[in-house]
């Protein structure tokens, strides 16, 4: 099943974490490679909701103090801002489609040497969000292939018991995201610097 198909088929606690997960894997943009976890307490609200409002502005409140480097950070930011404060499915997966392609973009961007994707970067992400993965870079198609990962995962554990072990696992791989861009915001640093 497609990236997109995926998402439209999704309950609230998947599309909540996805694109958590999406957020957290690009949090090196702003918190920078040795910066803290600041959207811990939104991944405790993911399974059921339960204080997401609350989390959600000390979230924000929390990322407002961290600078903002470029224009990557500040749609990651941005994305933040987004987040509905309603834990619905229609505005939940209207922000999870939206962290869903911003980071998707954003590891594009490390894919291309001089940081410039190529011309037709919207048309292969669209393609490779409904399943033509063909063309893509090597940090877009592990970025692909966490955030089909995580729904797949949190499909198969919703409304069972262990459906936070599922959130868990998602914050596991998004965990491993990570590092995967920290690793080459560092290597890009220290061949620039």
């Amino acid at each position: 099943m497609s990236l997109l198909e995926l998402i439209e088929r999704a309950d609230e606690r998947a599309l909540a974490a996805s694109a958590v997960a999406c957020l957290d894997r690009c949090l090196p943009l702003l918190a920078g490679p040795d910066g803290p976890e600041p959207l811990r307490p939104l991944w405790a609200s993911c399974e059921d909701g339960r204080e997401w409002a609350i989390r959600l502005a000390a979230v924000r409140t929390a990322m407002d103090d961290e600078a903002v480097s470029d224009g990557a950070a500040a749609r990651v930011r941005a994305m933040l801002g987004a987040a509905p404060s309603d834990f619905d499915p229609a505005p939940l997966r209207e922000w999870a489609d939206a962290c869903s392609l911003v980071a998707l973009e954003i590891h594009g961007r490390f894919d291309a040497p001089d940081g410039e994707p190529p011309q037709d970067a919207a048309d292969l992400l669209k393609a490779a969000r409904g399943g033509e993965v063909d063309g893509v870079g090597p940090l877009v198609a592990g970025e692909l292939e966490r955030q089909v990962r995580i729904l797949e995962i949190l499909a198969e554990t919703a409304g069972t018991a262990g459906s936070g072990a599922g959130v868990l696992k998602a914050l596991d791989l998004s965990v491993e995201g990570r590092r995967v861009l920290r690793a080459v915001m560092s290597r890009r640093a220290r061949i620039r610097g």
